[in-house]
Formats: C-alpha cells, structure tokens, sequence
C-alpha cells in the first residue's frame, strides 16, 4: 500500500477563513490564503494557525510572485487551489449591481493561476447566477480549458441543507481533479437536513437578549439594534415563522413603500423547525431578510449567524465593526460544507493511489 500524502492547497478569496476552516477540519494542509481586505487577516490566522493571509489584490498579483513567496510548485498532484470569489455581481437577486462590477472577472483572474500552477484539483464555489451566464462570467471557458487539459469536472447547484448546513443556501459548486480516474464530489445526505433548532436557541445555549444588545465578549451574541416601529412590526409578527403580512395594512406599521408586492421574506420571523433562508452580509438587518428571531423581538445575532454557517462557537471574529463581521460571515463557505468537499477529495484521491 503506497504512503498517504498530505494535500495541501491555496484559498483564493479566502476572507475571515470560512473554506480554510473546513478543509483543514478534513485534513488538508492549507498553509496560504489570499484575500484583499485586511479586516480579514486577524480573524482567519487567529483561527487557522499555520494558514498564511496574503494580502493582495488578484487583479496585481502575479504568478510568479506568488510562487516564490509561498514556494508553490507548478504541476503539484497534491495541491488544491480554491476560487471562492465574491459574487454580488452574478447573484440571482435583483440588485443594483454598480459597486460590484469590479469583481466580476474575478473568476477570469482566478483561471490565470490555474493555467499557471497545474494543480491536481480545483475547487470552485460561488452564487447560481454565475451558471446562468456561463459566458459573461468566464466560467464556460473556465470549464473548456479545464477539460483541455485533462481534468475530470464535475459541476451544479447544490443545496447546502443537504451537506449539513442549516440553510436553504444554493450554489454552484465545481471540483475538478486531473489526479483521479473519475470525477470528484461530495454526497448530499438523504435524511440528514438540519433545521434553525438544531444550532441556536437558549437550548444551544443562546440567551435571550434584545434587539441592540453588546456582547463585548469573544462569544459576540451581539444584535443591531431597532427602531421602535421596527420592534412594534416583531411584536406584531406571529412567533417561529411569521411574515409582515399580518401588518401589511397597518396604518401606523406598514412599510411606506408597500403597494402588494415586494420582497415576502423582509421583516419575517425563521422558523425553528425549517432551514433558515440564505445567511447573507446583511443578516443582521430585518429588513433585508427573513433575519428576525423565531421567538426574540430582534434580528439574529452575529453569533447566530455564523453558527447557521456552521463557523464552530470558539471561532473568534476580529473586527471593529458588526457590519464588517456580518459581511465576513455572510460571504464565507459554510465550514461544514468545505469539510464535506474536503473529505470526498482526500477519500477519492487516496482511494485512487491505493487502488
């Protein structure tokens, strides 16, 4: 039987660490992260000892520097690099997409250090919207040049709530390997979805605060605050699952830009015995969102937050601001899920070598 060896990889985007988590929990060596905000940089070395932020812009950084800054090898089968980019400009949801123009060659940028380095897997993740404009994107000759040259892909949008996460978060996923006989990807479980009670509640060990509480400990239980309208519309919406709706008409609560329509989720309440919606930059805002407390007149905290991304309760964020760590949580891979992709390549690559 040959020697396992240890894989290792390079997270592209990596932000406060969320897909470096995952995958070291699964037991690969991912000594480097590259990001270009450095409000990251404390809270993903902090948690990932021995994983090295890089702070660079990818639109600057070229291949070479980074070989030789971090001795990265090209055609290494035992390395995995990790394209996680932030995708505000492909999502799905209709939003003024101006300030994130910029970011949208960012998985064309990404590619060049796939061309470059070779390695024996490449991991993508990002929102459906990128799938929906293969072209616009860079992903279908992304997906062209990886078939090019041998590697074995595979592709789609998965729904996390099936690999662990208590969400119903989709999004397009893609491993490709060059190292192994068959395509890589992780199994959805067929029984096991959890639900929001299966990570917060007083039963998880959450408190009851209230809307604007500080938690000035590591634990960060803490909650933007309200308005008063904005606490009288909780107090009206029904318990563990209620929507506006039953206040839509309310003269004194509606939403002065109601008129029948719009976003159905904003101002609800989650469900303790469904997933939670999508955990987004801004869940800490009712008002972008289904973010209100199943039971608590508030918007889930930031703790809540990352535990509903599946970030373990002693991960600590190093931020100055709520709304920087929310943004932090809201963009980052769920760890349970990057753990799952974690293991399947290292089960499917050892399988290989030993077979």
């Amino acid at each position: 039987m040959k020697k396992r060896r240890t894989i290792k990889a390079v997270d592209f985007f990596c932000s406060g660490g969320g897909m470096t988590y995952g995958m070291r929990k699964a037991g690969i060596d991912v000594f480097a992260g590259i990001d270009v905000d450095i409000n990251c940089k404390d809270t993903y070395e902090k948690n990932n000892s021995n994983s090295k932020f890089i702070l660079a812009d990818i639109f600057e950084l070229e291949e070479k520097k980074l070989e030789k800054d971090i001795n990265l090898k090209k055609d290494d089968d035992d390395l995995i690099l990790i394209g996680c980019s932030p995708c505000q400009y492909w999502s799905i949801v209709r939003t003024n997409k101006t300030k994130s123009e910029n970011l949208k060659n960012l998985l064309a940028e990404f590619h060049r250090f796939v061309r470059y380095f070779n390695p024996g897997f490449v991991v993508v993740e990002n929102v459906p919207g990128i799938l929906k404009k293969k072209e616009e994107s860079g992903l279908q000759e992304f997906i062209s040049d990886l078939d090019r040259r041998g590697y074995k892909i595979q592709y789609k949008i998965v729904n996390l709530n099936e690999y662990g996460v208590p969400q119903t978060r989709k999004r397009f996923s893609l491993i490709a390997s060059r190292v192994t006989e068959k395509p890589v990807f992780p199994e959805p479980y067929k029984n096991n979805k959890p639900v929001v009670k299966d990570f917060i509640g007083t039963h998880n060990g959450f408190v009851k605060v209230n809307a604007g509480f500080r938690d000035k400990s590591k634990f960060n239980h803490t909650v933007a605050g309200l308005s008063e309208k904005n606490i009288l519309r909780l107090e009206k919406t029904p318990k563990n699952g209620g929507s506006w709706l039953v206040w839509a008409n309310d003269s004194n609560l509606k939403k002065d830009f109601y008129n029948g329509n719009g976003f159905k989720d904003n101002y609800g309440r989650m469900s303790w015995d469904k997933p939670a919606p999508t955990i987004t930059t801004k869940f800490i805002s009712i008002s972008n969102g289904r973010f209100g407390h199943p039971e608590e007149n508030r918007a889930i905290s930031i703790r809540e937050g990352a535990t509903l991304q599946t970030f373990p309760k002693n991960y600590v964020f190093y931020t100055k601001s709520i709304e920087i760590t929310a943004r932090m949580i809201g963009n980052a891979v769920p760890p349970e899920y990057a753990k799952r992709i974690g293991e399947t390549i290292i089960k499917e690559y050892n399988s290989d070598m030993e077979g």
